[in-house]
């Protein structure tokens, strides 16, 4: 497991240079709030917003991101100032944190930006009851996060933006369908805040004292998953992330006994851990957040054996309570999840054949490369929805095998398209009148397995449906076209594997691929 992390594709070594940059970024945050004389209180909070703020902040343009860096003080102080004046008043303390959840994932509606400020807002309130903050503090704190903030910026947006010397990235519109409780980010919302309150309500049955560590474990399973399946998976990931650092924690952090030069170095790998294996692995990245939090915990003086061993305990109260949520309240279903993002992929597939077609035909303003990127990015989204279907623990071994297969015919399908925008790409490529005739075929391919009507029509009768089907895969496996000319033989392969397709998605003598 741990060998993937290392493995794993780093395109421009992007990975690398994030986890760099951040323990840069990040030391020089928490340096200059010591060389300004603040507590260390303060300094922890100011190194944990300069954490966030190159952790969370994705915006697509590099202005974006600077603006929504901006913006951190607008949200996080209020919240600050919130939490840090409810210590003495429990019901109004578990009622606002709890209005925070849901507030926080709600804001993933406004994409990048949402997502962003609305986990500023509640790591505010979470840091506000990990440091025991009090209204005092609130101007050292504020000056602390201001300072931090300008410290990783300068980083990030000067010293080192590598981002200014690379491509826009594109970007995918998430699944906001619906309005009121068919929206997929109201319904989380909701359920993060019931998973929340059992959360809360069971942590504090645990511990007076660290209960909020419950709510933060169910809030961050909810983080960037989009259905009950996703939530199931990460919900088993961050306990098991959270018991190898518990077992490191032990053997590391309890014996450092706080000792601030040997702390501040493993933090350091901490930090460039989280960001170097959070692309790749949940497990990896709690493994290393738990880790970081005993550190700092030794830091405070408050370390010891009883205290990770509540951790755990904390953060599997915390999972449990998401999983109860998204099973029970408002259910955002795997397989509605996963049919509408294959649905949009099948569709960029169409569209970036039609690019390259009129490339080919001689439009200089036909362009496949955007919509190639785009297709990248929505495979990535098919294959996060359908891991908890192919996930070693699953029971549903033949669904298991047709979810594989999907994945596997979209990305022949990937490969045939890109191969065909390289040939549309190559200036000597010129015309031919078949590829309309190929391109057609291509987009009957895609409405066959993504509209409505079709699924009617095998719901009004299996058989006949059946029967279709074996006849579009045998018109499809005929050699219409010669494999020696390059953009009809991608042509040809692309629809080969949309034909193929119609198996594993649309037979109706079998289950649906994915359930709730």
């Amino acid at each position: 497991m741990l060998k993937r992390v290392f493995v794993a594709p780093d395109p421009g070594r992007l990975r690398l240079r994030s986890a760099l940059r951040a323990v840069l970024g990040i030391g020089l945050a928490v340096v200059l709030c010591g060389l300004a004389g603040h507590s260390l209180v303060a300094v922890i909070f100011g190194g944990l917003a300069a954490l966030l703020a190159l952790f969370t902040v994705t915006d697509p343009t590099v202005r974006g991101q600077a603006v929504t860096t901006a913006l951190f003080p607008a949200v996080g102080f209020p919240v600050l100032a919130l939490a840090a004046m409810l210590h003495d008043y429990p019901l109004a303390r578990d009622a606002a944190f709890l209005a925070v959840v849901g507030t926080g994932v709600y804001a993933r509606r406004w994409g990048p930006r949402g997502h962003s400020l609305g986990v500023l807002g509640f790591m505010a309130f979470f840091a506000s009851q990990f440091l025991h903050t009090v209204p005092g503090q609130l101007p050292e704190l504020y000056e602390a996060m201001l300072l931090s903030l300008l410290a990783s910026s300068a980083v990030r947006f000067g010293l080192w933006c590598y981002e200014r010397r690379l491509p826009p990235p594109a970007v995918v519109p998430p699944l906001n369908v619906g309005t009121g409780l068919a929206r997929p980010t109201t319904r989380q919302a909701v359920q993060a805040m019931a998973g929340g309150a059992f959360a809360l309500a069971a942590g504090q049955v645990l511990s007076h004292d660290r209960w909020y560590w419950a709510v933060g474990a169910t809030w961050w399973v909810f983080v960037n998953t989009a259905s009950s399946g996703e939530t199931l998976v990460r919900s088993f990931r961050r306990v098991l992330g959270t018991v190898l650092g518990i077992v490191v924690g032990l053997g590391v952090a309890v014996p450092l006994h706080g000792a601030p030069v040997a702390t501040a170095a493993l933090v350091a790998v901490c930090v460039f851990g989280i960001f170097y294996t959070a692309a790749v692995s949940y497990t990896w990245m709690m493994f290393a957040v738990t880790v970081m939090a005993g550190l700092l915990y030794g830091l405070l003086g408050v370390l010891d054996p009883g205290l990770l061993v509540l951790r755990v305990t904390e953060t599997g109260v915390g999972a449990l309570g998401a999983v109860l949520a998204v099973l029970l309240v408002l259910p955002v279903t795997t397989h509605a999840t996963t049919d509408a993002w294959i649905e949009r992929a099948l569709r960029c597939v169409h569209a970036c054949t039609a690019e390259a077609a009129a490339r080919l035909a001689g439009s200089a303003a036909a362009d496949p490369a955007p919509r190639i990127a785009e297709l990248e990015l929505l495979l990535g989204k098919v294959r996060v929805s359908i891991a908890p279907l192919v996930h070693p623990l699953s029971p549903l071994r033949a669904r298991k095998e047709r979810a594989r297969q999907v994945v596997a015919l979209l990305d022949d399908c990937a490969r045939e398209v890109r191969g065909l925008a390289a040939v549309a790409a190559d200036p000597e490529a010129s015309h031919d009148d078949r590829l309309t005739a190929a391109c057609r075929r291509v987009e009957a391919a895609v409405a066959a397995l993504t509209t409505p009507e079709r699924a009617a029509e095998r719901a009004a009768g299996q058989q006949r449906e059946r029967v279709a089907g074996q006849q579009w895969v045998a018109v499809a496996a005929a050699p219409r076209i010669s494999a020696t000319e390059p953009a009809l033989a991608h042509l040809d392969g692309l629809e080969r594997a949309l034909a193929e397709l119609a198996v594993p998605l649309r037979d109706s003598g079998r289950p649906p691929l994915i359930s709730a």
